[in-house]
C-alpha cells in the first residue's frame, strides 16, 4: 500500500469508527493486520501496550483506558475523541 492509499484507508476506517460502523476492537485489528502486517505480539511492543490488553480490545472486552487506545492510534496520526453524534433520521 502505498503512502496515498495508507492516508485514504486510514481516513476511511476513521469515518467508519466515528459513525458506529465498527467497533474500536475492529478498528484496531484492521490496523494491525492490513496496515502493519504484524502479528499480536510485535505489534503490542510497538505500542507499548501488553499483548493481553490487544487482545482484549480486538475481541471487544476489557475496559481499556484511554491512554491505552491513544498508545495504539497515535502510530498512524489519529486519537480517540469525542464527536458529536448524528441525529437519527
Amino acid at each position: 500500500m502505498d503512502v496515498f492509499e495508507r492516508q485514504r484507508y486510514l481516513d476511511e476506517l476513521g469515518e467508519q469508527l466515528a459513525k458506529g460502523k465498527i467497533s474500536i476492537g475492529e478498528a484496531v485489528y484492521r490496523l494491525r493486520k492490513d496496515v502493519t502486517g504484524l502479528g499480536q505480539a510485535p505489534f503490542a511492543r510497538m505500542c507499548k501496550i501488553s499483548l493481553r490488553a490487544l487482545r482484549q480490545i480486538e475481541h471487544n472486552e476489557g475496559n481499556p483506558t484511554l491512554q491505552t487506545l491513544n498508545n495504539i492510534f497515535n502510530l498512524f496520526g489519529m486519537q480517540m475523541g469525542v464527536i458529536k453524534r448524528a441525529q437519527p433520521d
